[in-house]
Formats: structure tokens, C-alpha cells, sequence
């Protein structure tokens, strides 16, 4: 029996790391999405991999377990973020993440060099395991508040949720199973519930596969992306408040003034989802939020452009939230069917 056991859950561990390492290295179609996947499929193989060994030779080296609990530490940050970037269809890394996992690695580092595992056994089983299992809490924790909205409302709205936000779910699901077995062992002491976690995750693990690839469950394409938009519209009455709302922010605080704005940025400021100002600008204006920015930066340019200044074309450029004086040339032609000097000279033309 025993045997069977190490091998099924060798097995799921092994194709776990080659799965995440063709989410994280091979797959043809790059996302901030799948490499945060991946990193969880592989966070989530070696500290099963860890735990496999040490149930069937509990004299393993130490090293290994430092290495198995030092991967568990990112488990939960990672398993938000890769939701996070789903639901919010974030392309480019945040800093903030980065600044977390970077934290967690150099953590885990000076601690595992200043006081190894194998030297300081009762330091780590005292105060680091558990320190790991905090942040491992949270981190699901945290997943299932960021999840729990997007299922209860869309379910409201629609009767049923989307194949995209099913696969999320099994997603998260999975890993607060694999989370209950280990919390349970620690806790408990109980080697039964510690073999759990790596017999729950190679099932997990081919659950998913066999309902992904197959798209039978799922239905989802090879790359899972949101709806564009919901299908219930926004209410009138709220649409036009978030469009005063949105108003204030261009005109009075002129955020579009920022070369760095993101859609992200401004939803937080109105209070609403990402998807949700989407949904606003192109429901209601008939443009996404990229063109929605331009328009403001151009409109702010031909301001100045009609005053007496000292500003050269260039520095207009740079005041109103371009990053270069090519895009906001091109930017400017494009809108205004004249270049900025043609539209001053056209502007001092009238007023002479």
C-alpha cells in the first residue's frame, strides 16, 4: 500500500514541477497570468515533494526541509496574486508584488543562512514553520475574500457563473484543501493528514489537467480570459454618477496628467472593479480607456498650445502625461488631423 501511495504522489509531483515549468519557460503565449501559475504549481511540488520524502524517511536530511518549508512560504501570496491578475487582467508585474515576494525570498534566505534547519531545528519548528503557516493563512485567506464577490454577484446577475470564474474557483478551492491536510497535520500531529496533502494535490492536479485540456468542465479556451464586458449593463443612474465622478478626476485632478496611469489606478479611485470601467467608458462613451486618457492629454495640450507660453512642443508633450515627443505627436495628429505647430500657428492666425 505504501507503495502505491509514494508512487501515485511522486507522480503528481513530478508533473506538477514539468507542468509549471512549461507554464513558466515553454508556453508560446506569455502571460503575467500563467508565470504566476506556474510559480504556484512549483511552490506547491516542492513543498509536496518535501513532504513525500519525509513520510517515508523521516531521518532526511535537514536541507530538504528547509528547502520544502522555504517554498510553502509563497503558496498563499502567490495563489492571490495569480487570482488577482486574472480578475483584474493585469499585464505587467506590479511593484508591490514584486516588493512582497522579494521581502519573502530575502527573508527566508537570511534566516536559513544565519540559522539553517539543521542546526537550529527548534528555532524553525517554534517560530519559522509557524511564521510560514501565518503568511500561508493569509494568503488563502485573502484569496478567498478577493474571489468571493465575483461569484456571489455574477451568480445574482446571471443565474450561473462563468467557465472562467468555475476554473478560478477550483483553483482555490484545491489549494484550501491541500491547506486544511497540512494546517491539520501541524496542528494535530497526525501523519495521516499529512500524506493527505500530496495524495489531494495529484488528484487536484490531474482533475484539472484532464478538465482543462479536455474543456469539458471548463470550456475554456487554451489562454482563460474574462468576459469583455457583463452582460447586464451598468444601472443609468449609477453609470451617470460614476461619469461625473470620472469627470472630476480629469478635470479638476487631471490624473491623466500621469505617464504611468493604468486603468487599475483610476478604478480604485472611483471604487469600482477594473472591468466595471471598462464596461463604463466603452457602454456609455464608445472608447476604451486608453483613447478615453489621450483624448483629456490633447484637449490639456491644445490649452496651452492657444496661450502665450515658454513651453517648447516637446515640453507641452511631457506636461500633459506623454511619455515621449513622438507619441504625443503622432497622438496629437491623429486626433486633431494637424501637427501641435500647425494648430498653434492656426490658433494665433485667428486671434491676430
Amino acid at each position: 500500500m505504501n507503495g502505491v501511495i509514494f508512487f501515485f504522489s511522486a507522480l503528481g509531483v513530478f508533473n506538477g514541477i514539468l507542468l509549471s515549468l512549461y507554464l513558466i519557460i515553454f508556453t508560446k503565449q506569455k502571460s503575467l497570468s500563467k508565470y504566476l501559475l506556474g510559480s504556484l504549481v512549483l511552490a506547491l511540488s516542492i513543498r509536496i515533494g518535501k513532504s513525500i520524502i519525509l513520510y517515508f524517511d523521516h531521518d532526511v536530511h535537514k536541507l530538504v526541509l528547509q528547502i520544502g518549508l522555504s517554498a510553502c512560504l509563497f503558496i498563499g501570496p502567490l495563489l492571490y496574486f495569480y487570482l488577482r491578475s486574472v480578475l483584474e487582467q493585469t499585464q505587467q508585474f506590479p511593484k508591490l508584488w514584486k516588493l512582497v515576494l522579494f521581502g519573502l525570498l530575502l527573508s527566508i534566505i537570511v534566516v536559513g543562512s544565519i540559522r539553517p534547519y539543521h542546526l537550529y531545528p527548534a528555532f524553525w519548528n517554534t517560530y519559522v514553520v509557524q511564521s510560514i503557516y501565518v503568511v500561508w493563512l493569509v494568503g488563502v485567506s485573502a484569496s478567498g475574500f478577493l474571489l468571493a464577490p465575483h461569484l456571489t454577484v455574477r451568480y445574482k446577475e446571471r443565474g450561473r457563473n462563468t467557465p472562467l470564474e468555475k476554473w478560478l474557483s477550483a483553483i482555490f478551492f484545491g489549494n484550501v484543501i491541500i491547506a486544511s491536510a497540512f494546517f491539520l497535520a501541524f496542528f494535530g500531529n497526525s501523519w495521516a493528514y499529512y500524506i493527505s496533502g500530496p495524495l489531494v494535490f495529484t488528484f487536484f492536479l490531474y482533475l484539472l489537467a484532464f478538465g482543462y485540456y479536455n474543456n469539458k468542465w471548463f470550456n475554456i479556451a487554451s489562454k482563460p480570459v474574462l468576459e469583455k464586458y457583463i452582460n447586464k449593463k451598468i444601472d443609468g443612474a449609477v453609470a451617470n454618477r460614476l461619469l461625473r465622478e470620472l469627470d472630476n478626476l480629469m478635470l479638476s485632478k487631471k490624473v491623466f496628467t500621469d505617464p504611468a496611469l493604468k486603468l487599475k489606478t483610476v478604478a480604485e479611485q472611483l471604487n469600482i472593479p477594473s472591468h466595471q470601467l471598462s464596461q463604463l467608458l466603452n457602454d456609455n462613451l464608445g472608447k476604451g480607456f486608453k483613447p478615453f486618457i489621450n483624448e483629456h492629454r490633447i484637449k490639456a495640450a491644445c490649452q496651452l498650445l492657444g496661450t502665450n507660453h515658454q513651453m517648447s512642443l516637446e515640453g507641452i508633450g511631457y506636461e500633459v502625461g506623454f511619455r515621449s515627443k513622438s507619441t504625443f505627436f503622432t497622438t496629437f495628429k491623429k486626433l486633431m488631423n494637424v501637427t501641435p505647430s500647425q494648430y498653434k500657428e492656426q490658433v494665433f492666425l485667428k486671434t491676430s
